[in-house]
C-alpha cells in the first residue's frame, strides 16, 4: 500500500497549496477519501497515512468494510444516492450524509437515527444544472427544503453538496454553490460546510471556499473490489 502512501502525501501538500493561495488554512479544508469498490485493506493503510474522513456510496459494501475495520477511529461519509429502503442502515451506521435531496429522505434518517447517537450531519445535494440522471433538488427548492430539515431534531443540517454539471467550467458551479449557502446565511441558516471538489478538480473547489473535498482515484487509483 506504498501507493496510497504517496499519493496521501501529494494531496495533502496540493490541499494545502490550494487553501493558502487564498490565504485559507489548509486545516480548513477536510479531505473525504471516497473508498468505494476498494478493499478494506486500502482504507486501513489510508488511515494510517492520516486519513480520518472515508466516504462510501453503497450501504451494503460499506457496512461490510465497517465492520472489519471497526477498530479504527474514522468518520464515516455516505456520498452516494440513497435510496429509502436503505435509510436506517444509513442512519445507524454512518456520521454523515451528503446527499439529502427531498424531506421524506430527511424524515426517514431522523426517524431511524438512534436516540443515543448525536445528531446525523446532513447537506443537501443541489443539482445545479437540474440533470435528470443526477440526484439533488433544484436550487429553487434548496431553501424550503433547508427550512425542514433543520427543524428535524436528529438530524444537524451542515451545508450544501454538489456534483457539478458536465455542461461549463467547474469553478463557475462551485463560486454559484458558495453563493448558494451565503444567501441562506442571511436567511438565518447557520452553514459551515461546502462538500464539492473531487480529483479532477478539488483545487477550484478549495478555492471557491470547499471544506469537504471527496476525493478517490487520486488516492486509491483504479477501483477493486
Amino acid at each position: 500500500m506504498t501507493d496510497i502512501t504517496d499519493h496521501l502525501a501529494d494531496i495533502v501538500e496540493r490541499v494545502a497549496r490550494a487553501a493558502q493561495h487564498v490565504k485559507r488554512s489548509p486545516s480548513s479544508v477536510t479531505i473525504v477519501a471516497v473508498s468505494k469498490q476498494q478493499p478494506s485493506s486500502a482504507i486501513v493503510a489510508a488511515h494510517r497515512a492520516g486519513i480520518a474522513h472515508f466516504g462510501e456510496s453503497y450501504v451494503q459494501e460499506a457496512i461490510r468494510k465497517m465492520d472489519a475495520v471497526a477498530d479504527l477511529p474514522i468518520t464515516w461519509h455516505f456520498v452516494g444516492k440513497l435510496q429509502t429502503n436503505k435509510t436506517r442502515q444509513v442512519a445507524e451506521r454512518f456520521d454523515w450524509v451528503h446527499t439529502v435531496d427531498r424531506l421524506r429522505i430527511a424524515e426517514r434518517l431522523n426517524e431511524q437515527r438512534p436516540a443515543f447517537a448525536a445528531p446525523l450531519n446532513v447537506l443537501i445535494q443541489v443539482n445545479q444544472g437540474e440533470e435528470a440522471q443526477k440526484g439533488g433538488a433544484a436550487v429553487k427548492e434548496v431553501a424550503m427544503l433547508a427550512r425542514a430539515v433543520a427543524e428535524l431534531p436528529r438530524l444537524k443540517l451542515r451545508g450544501l453538496m454538489t456534483l457539478p454539471p458536465q455542461s461549463g467550467a467547474p469553478a463557475e458551479w462551485f463560486a454559484e454553490l458558495a453563493a448558494l449557502r451565503t444567501r441562506l446565511e442571511r436567511d438565518a441558516f447557520v452553514l459551515d460546510t461546502l462538500s464539492m471538489g473531487m480529483s479532477a478538480d478539488f483545487e477550484e473547489a478549495i478555492a471557491a471556499g470547499a471544506t469537504l473535498v471527496r476525493i478517490g482515484s487520486a488516492i486509491f487509483g483504479e477501483r477493486g473490489v
